[in-house]
């Protein structure tokens, strides 16, 4: 176990600084950060010597990789399934708080950005992508969902991307990002510490990043941008996957393309890719704080059944990568099951006052 403090913070000039510091562990948030994270942020908005907040990780190949799966998974295994849910329910008042944030919050993203760590900087005001830059929201391979705000991001990214990401869990490059609105800069990594020195000296945020931010790159995903349209905006999962499969009758990059992602679908577990659809569906109407509430209901469903556990069991625990989902397939998906993840719980999120 390491003595390094997991999130470390810092007063530099004008701008409060928050780095990520589990670099082994691809500073997957915890618990602990995420309690560490939102009363430091309070006291920022209301410090009048801080103008912005600048969020970063140490190390090179992650910013932060997502939530501390594993931590959930051992909770819940050992009948703690409340406690895991504690976390949820805090990670995503924090979300909330990102987005509502009173002053400029600045992530700077320069390696893997998946899950937690998109819920940690997709709604703050400026997104800012490196060279090692790496998303993705590969939820519905381990039995969960894009949630942290995915509901409400996701459905939002241009001509049906945001909802291909969702469901193929597909990953995507600094371009591409940029090209999406997941990013709003691109930014070279040698340049990162002057950019944070930049921000640290005050002023107009935005034109400071205006004067980084190299010029815009062929997005890849623009070669495949019709596909994308025509196939992930149909409403219906196995329409999806027909139009994908007629695709991948033919010859070339764009067979090859659908026959990716269909692939990709058919791996994934079946009730995920309900409640992705659901979410897709539903996200669009939804305010930022609706839609961390409706994920909210449905991860208490999520906490409680096989497949999470499944998922993370195959994927992060055994590494056998044959998860034994229940159900199986995407034709024994119950809708009425899938409708009842997303009705009222008990406990609600105090954000729940949004989907009035």
């Amino acid at each position: 176990m390491s003595s390094e403090p997991e999130v470390l913070f810092e007063r530099r000039g004008r701008a409060g600084v928050i780095t990520l510091n589990r670099p082994r562990a691809l500073n997957a948030l915890s618990h602990a950060m995420v309690r560490l994270i939102h009363p430091q942020l309070r006291a920022w908005a209301e410090d009048d010597g801080i103008d912005c907040v600048v969020l970063k990780a140490t190390g090179e190949k992650a910013f932060c990789a997502g939530g501390d799966i594993r931590a959930i998974y051992d909770l819940g295994r050992a009948g703690n399934a409340e406690e895991a849910l504690l976390f949820w329910y805090e990670e995503y008042l924090l979300n909330h708080f990102i987005g509502t944030y009173p002053k400029p919050y600045v992530s700077l993203i320069d390696g893997i950005c998946m899950g937690g760590g998109f819920g940690l900087s997709a709604h703050g005001t400026y997104r800012v992508a490196g060279d090692r830059y790496l998303f993705a929201m590969p939820e519905v391979n381990i039995g969960l969902f894009p949630d942290v705000g995915g509901t409400y991001v996701l459905p939002r990214v241009p001509a049906f991307r945001g909802v291909y990401l969702a469901l193929t869990g597909a990953r995507i490059r600094a371009a591409d990002a940029k090209a999406m609105g997941l990013a709003t800069h691109v930014v070279s990594s040698a340049r990162f510490a002057d950019l944070e020195t930049a921000l640290a000296e005050g002023g107009d945020i935005g034109a400071t990043l205006d004067t980084f931010a190299a010029p815009p790159a062929p997005a890849p995903l623009d070669a495949h941008g019709a596909l994308i349209r025509d196939v992930f905006g149909r409403a219906d999962m196995a329409d999806i996957l027909a139009a994908l499969d007629a695709e991948a009758q033919a010859t070339g990059e764009a067979a090859d393309f659908a026959r990716k992602a269909a692939d990709a679908i058919r791996a994934a577990c079946p009730t995920s890719l309900a409640i992705t659809m659901e979410q897709m569906r539903r996200g669009p109407s939804l305010t930022l704080g609706g839609a961390l509430a409706t994920e909210y209901r449905v991860v208490n469903r999520v906490a409680r059944g096989h497949d999470f556990y499944e998922g993370v069991r195959a994927i992060i625990v055994d590494k056998d990568n044959s998860p034994r989902w229940q159900p199986a397939s995407l034709g024994d998906v119950d809708p009425s099951v899938i409708a009842a993840h997303f009705a009222p719980i008990e406990a609600e999120l105090p954000l729940v006052s949004e989907l009035a």
